[in-house]
C-alpha cells in the first residue's frame, strides 16, 4: 500500500515557488523536501549573453558572497562581457584617432588660405 505524503507548506498549488521532492527518511517516513528556485546567471548589458566567471544565484544570495565571485577583474567586470568591452575600447580609440586626423587636416588647411 502506498504511503501518503503530507504538505509541509500551506499552499497546495503546483507553482514554481512550490516545487517539492519526495524523500524517504531514515525512519521510513516519506516527506516532502521543498526545492528552491534555480538562480540565473547575470547577463551582459549590451548583448545579453550570460557573463562568464560570475556565479548564478538568486538575487538575495549575491549579498552574502564575496566581491570576487560577483565580478571579474577587468573594466566593466560584472556588467559587460569581454567582447563588448573590447568593442568599446576599439570604438573609443577610433573616435580619438578620427579627432586627431580632423585636427591635422584643419591645421594643414589654414596655411593654404593665406
Amino acid at each position: 500500500m502506498a504511503q501518503r505524503v503530507t504538505l509541509r507548506k500551506r499552499t497546495p498549488y503546483n507553482t514554481t515557488s512550490n516545487r517539492r521532492r519526495v524523500v524517504k527518511t531514515p525512519g521510513g517516513k516519506l516527506v516532502y523536501h521543498h526545492l528552491k528556485k534555480p538562480g540565473t546567471s547575470p547577463k551582459c548589458g549590451d548583448c545579453g549573453m550570460s557573463l562568464a566567471g560570475v556565479v548564478a544565484l538568486r538575487p538575495r544570495e549575491y549579498a552574502t558572497i564575496s566581491k570576487r565571485q560577483k565580478s571579474v577583474t577587468r573594466a566593466y567586470g560584472g556588467s559587460r562581457c569581454g567582447d563588448c568591452v573590447k568593442s568599446r575600447i576599439v570604438r573609443a580609440f577610433l573616435i580619438e584617432e578620427a579627432k586627431i586626423v580632423k585636427r591635422v587636416i584643419k591645421s594643414q588647411a589654414k596655411p593654404a588660405k593665406k
